[in-house]
């Protein structure tokens, strides 16, 4: 029987962000950009229809948007049809002004970049929403790296792509347990422990409540991205103490 001594890797050296109701204030943007969709395909705004689609809208906050689209339109035409009307009602808002940062989530990241992690911001969003967001809020360089779908094949959350693709895009990590991930849904959830990340936190500023990220694999729900430093720099440091990992640096 041998004994590892390989040291117990840092948590959070490698930090992938959810942007909307996680680092960007959501507001209702999404369901407002969503009925424009719908208009566009022809189901009518307070109909029946309209609130199944709205409920299932409401569900898989955080996935990739055309692929939401794909489920409730069916054919790909109509899909793509509803999925450029969506990022165009959005981009509309978000040009007159109804964009804003999380309180404090700005000034999350600069700490964790001080601290010597690597942020990488990503979404269910199409590019061209990505970048008018970043753009609104002044964010381009924020970031290590901004990743959506389509920059990862097309699959979006819950798939681990985007986070895994943060991790081989940057090198900021030598293991998927050094990563940890942040959002506000539970497919932010499932996309983070799909990718074998140690911490998957959940944020109560977005789309689901606590025991909905709970369920979906949170190791913890914070009441803010304003949160995630300060947990992560207690994590490494309970890591980094002998009794956490033995004298020898071996995990016990």
């Amino acid at each position: 029987m041998t004994t590892d001594h390989t040291p117990a890797p840092a948590v959070g050296r490698l930090v992938v962000l959810d942007m909307a109701g996680t680092t960007v204030a959501d507001d209702g943007l999404v369901e407002r950009a969503f009925q424009a969709a719908a208009e566009a395909l022809g189901v009518t705004p307070g109909s029946p229809e309209h609130e199944r689609q709205l409920a299932y809208v409401r569900a898989t906050m955080g996935e990739s948007k055309i692929s939401v689209f794909r489920h409730l339109f069916g054919d790909e035409d109509s899909a793509q049809r509803a999925n450029a009307a969506f990022e165009h009602a959005y981009a509309e808002l978000v040009d007159a002004g109804h964009c804003a940062p999380v309180p404090g989530a700005r000034e999350a990241i600069d700490a964790m970049r001080a601290a010597g992690r690597t942020v990488v911001l990503t979404t269910g969003f199409a590019r061209p929403t990505q970048d008018a967001i970043l753009t609104a809020l002044g964010w381009q360089d924020l970031a290590a790296d901004a990743l959506c779908p389509s920059d990862v094949g097309g699959r979006g959350r819950p798939y681990p792509d985007m986070v895994l693709a943060a991790l081989l895009r940057t090198g900021a990590a030598d293991d998927v347990a050094e990563i940890a991930v942040a959002g506000d849904t539970a497919y932010d959830m499932r996309a983070g422990r799909r990718a074998g990340a140690a911490v998957v936190a959940g944020v109560r500023t977005g789309a689901h409540d606590a025991d909905t990220l709970h369920a979906a694999g949170a190791t913890h729900v914070l009441g803010s991205v304003a949160e995630l430093p300060a947990l992560l720099d207690d994590l490494a440091a309970v890591t980094a103490r002998p009794e956490a990992t033995g004298a020898s640096g071996a995990p016990v």
